[in-house]
């Protein structure tokens, strides 16, 4: 059974704390190429709950399905926000932790504390209007999406109408950064300088601390035009509903949305069309009789994007899994691992139709991510035009060869290689409903303004590059 300190401490069987029971690093090669493999050895080794090394941070790795929903549907006993972080306060997370940038900058996904109401209700009405099909801003969402992805397959079939294409780049990144720059109401090509600098940060390379710098600032000078002459976008509905926000707070909130966001959605959109391409039938079969969301749905059951959530932290000595987790220690919630417990695994049937929603990708309980129906949307909207652009697609390595890139928080594809043939006449564009007057000339910015921005010239280099 387990035993309890007396000086409070988090202990297991043992006795043991989280700080004595040097956990084994998590960020490894084996963990990069296969984190299930990692996942179950610690699941073996632990229980549903297990201590980790993050980095040289010690912290409680959430791996049980059960305990994920116990930990995510309690916003009070697990509360969010690093001022519940005690190795934190008490100076034991070193200043040059490499984890330590993306959580300092507090927004909706890390905050805590009596502000966080307040700024989710905003975020939901600031969203609504993009999420309600019946609103005529998400008609036009619908409109961005499919407008900018024929423009990406457009620029790629300037490689050939068939060819080798790295979808990843020339398609599944650059789509929902496209679609964040129209949900932020960027004027013209504006963006695609922040939309760059938004990928130098997410990819961690030298320059990320000061593109990071850059983006911020570009995000509080958007808020300020968005202050003096507000629009239908999602900062103008934002300042509306919560005015008490300064530029600053605004431009984090901004960077939450277009850095999660989009990556997340990324990362969807290639995992999908790994899945409809690589030969499983049922996707495949789900795919073709209009079901994209449905093949979605299998695929973050079992390839989510976000394989680990922010922490959260204990707010009392709490028992779960074959710990006792003491206050204010780290514990991560990590859907990817849950979604392979057996305890849930073997009761999902994996060759229907119809897929569980059971699934923990968007989070679950109080704090669900409030985007969730848009990610939702842009990816389905992007994977069906593409499949209906490209008569043809192909890996052009196996499956099992891809590239995977890992980070604490995200899984995703390095590079994806496709052989491709285009459809020789593009199919028309699937309005379901007729989009809002004069949506067609707001979508896309000024061909010359597109063709000098940052972005453009980028996608443009891999084309050539490609040949």
């Amino acid at each position: 059974m387990e035993s309890q300190r007396g000086d409070g401490g988090s202990v297991g069987l043992d006795g043991t704390s989280l700080e004595t029971l040097a956990p084994e690093p998590l960020l490894t090669r084996d963990y990069e190429v296969r984190p299930a493999l990692v996942y179950e050895r610690l699941r073996q080794q632990h229980g549903p709950v297990a201590p980790v090394d993050l980095l040289g941070v010690p912290a409680w790795l959430v791996l049980g399905y059960r305990e994920s929903l116990q930990v995510l549907q309690d916003d009070e006993g697990w509360p969010k926000g690093l001022e519940n972080w005690r190795a934190r306060t008490e100076g034991r997370v070193p200043s040059d932790w490499p984890l330590g940038p993306s959580l300092e900058v507090n927004h909706i996904l890390i905050q805590g504390g009596p502000g966080y109401r307040p700024l989710r209700t905003a975020w939901d009405v600031a969203l609504k209007p993009f999420q309600d099909p019946r609103h005529p801003q998400a008609k036009r969402l619908k409109a961005a999406v499919t407008a900018y992805a024929d423009e990406l397959i457009t620029l790629v079939g300037q490689g050939g109408a068939t060819g080798v294409a790295d979808l990843s780049a020339q398609f599944s990144r650059p789509l929902p950064l496209m679609v964040a720059s129209h949900l932020l109401g960027f004027p013209g090509s504006q963006g695609d300088d922040a939309l760059m600098d938004m990928w130098r940060v997410l990819d961690a390379g030298p320059d990320a601390e000061a593109a990071l710098e850059r983006l911020l600032a570009t995000l509080a000078e958007l808020g300020a035009l968005k202050l003096e002459k507000p629009g239908d976008d999602f900062p103008s509905y934002l300042l509306a509903a919560h005015p008490d926000l300064s530029l600053d707070q605004l431009a984090r909130e901004l960077f939450m949305l277009l850095g999660m966001t989009s990556d997340h959605v990324g990362i969807l959109i290639s995992n999908t069309v790994v899945e409809v391409i690589s030969g499983e039938g049922s996707v495949r079969a789900s795919l073709s009789a209009g079901m994209v969301r449905e093949s979605m749905n299998r695929v973050v059951m079992r390839k989510p994007p976000l394989v680990n959530f922010v922490p959260r932290f204990a707010a009392r000595d709490t028992p779960l899994g074959n710990y006792t987790i003491r206050a204010g220690d780290p514990v991560w919630v990590s859907p990817g691992a849950a979604h392979a417990d057996p305890l849930f695994a073997d009761h999902v049937a994996s060759g229907t139709t119809i897929s569980t929603r059971a699934h923990l990708s968007w989070g679950a309980g109080p704090r669900q991510c409030p985007a969730r129906e848009l990610a939702s949307a842009v990816a389905a909207a992007g994977v069906g035009r593409l499949f209906e652009r490209f008569d043809h697609l192909d890996l052009a390595l196996p499956a099992d060869q891809l590239p995977w890139r890992s980070s604490p928080f995200m899984r995703g594809l390095r590079s994806l290689p496709v052989r491709y043939e285009l459809a020789s006449v593009p199919p028309p564009r699937p309005w379901a409903d007729a989009p809002a007057p004069g949506v067609a000339e707001e979508v896309l910015p000024d061909p010359a303004a597109r063709q000098r921005s940052s972005l453009w010239r980028y996608l443009t280099g891999l084309i050539r590059g490609g040949r």
